[in-house]
Parts: structure tokens; C-alpha cells; sequence
């Protein structure tokens, strides 16, 4: 009998902090999947005048992708309002996001929390009328940085 079992990546919710109060309407929880979660230190190489058996390698800042939350589409969500705002008022009101990844109980076991995000991109599946399928919309955010959260203080 295993003592440890990875975590299985299907059971999560993603929380948008302050989104209910600015905006009502349908929360959004749900979601297919999340992508994005990765951060990346680039290195900067300087050559040092005399020095012919190396570089020296700096760090540079770290960089962030976008994250990419994908569902069925949700129609009058506060998601979309938010979204809404930013592209046709250039309204743009940066909201923390938390990602919550739980296992089999409903128990939170690990989270990220995304600093000032906000909607870069939205997009909607080719709609066919020969395919019986449901309309997926991808949204994307922008955010500062993000930092991994202790399980104990997510609930």
C-alpha cells in the first residue's frame, strides 16, 4: 500500500477575489482546465574582459505567461462583464485570482494566488452545425507575479 499519492489535476476552482461585489450575476468556480501556472528565471551571460573560461550568468527577472482558464461558455457571468469593461470601456481593474487544486474530500491541498490579474484575451470555439458540441471560450489573463499558497489558509 502507497503512503503517497500524487494529486490528480481535475479536481480544482478557481476564485476571483472582489469580482462579486463590482460585479452580480452568476459566480464563476468552474472551469475545464487552467494552463499557464509557471514561472521562468532567464539568464543574462556577461563576458568579463580576461576571463576566457567563462561567462558569468546573472538572473534577469522572472517572467510570467499568461494564465488560460477554458470552460463551456457562461452567459451574463461576472467574468464576462469584467472582460466586457476592459475591451469596450479600456476599463481596466486588476482583481487577485486563486487557483485551488483539492483532492478527493474537497479539501484544499495546494493553491496559487495570481496578483492584480486581468483579461487580456477572449475567445469562443468555431461554431458547426454538423457537430453537436458545446461552445468552449478561452479567457486569458494578465497578471504582476503569482505565489504558491499554504493549504491552511485557503478556507
Amino acid at each position: 500500500m502507497a503512503l503517497f499519492y500524487p494529486p490528480v489535476g481535475f479536481h480544482f476552482i478557481v476564485r476571483f477575489e472582489g469580482l462579486l461585489l463590482k460585479y452580480p450575476g452568476i459566480p464563476d468556480i468552474g472551469f475545464q482546465s487552467v494552463s499557464g501556472i509557471n514561472a521562468e528565471v532567464t539568464v543574462e551571460e556577461y563576458h568579463e574582459g580576461g576571463e576566457n573560461r567563462f561567462k558569468h550568468k546573472l538572473p534577469n527577472p522572472v517572467s510570467y505567461p499568461n494564465l488560460v482558464l477554458k470552460r463551456g461558455m457562461l452567459v451574463g457571468s461576472q467574468l464576462m462583464q469584467w472582460f466586457k469593461d476592459s475591451v469596450e470601456s479600456y476599463a481596466f481593474e486588476p482583481h487577485d485570482m486563486t487557483v485551488i487544486l483539492l483532492n478527493g474530500d474537497h479539501i484544499p491541498i495546494q493553491g496559487w494566488n495570481f496578483i492584480k490579474a486581468w483579461p487580456v484575451k477572449w475567445d469562443i470555439s468555431d461554431f458547426n452545425a454538423q457537430e453537436a458540441t458545446i461552445v468552449i471560450e478561452n479567457i486569458e489573463f494578465a497578471y504582476q507575479y503569482f505565489r504558491r499558497l499554504d493549504v491552511t489558509s485557503l478556507f
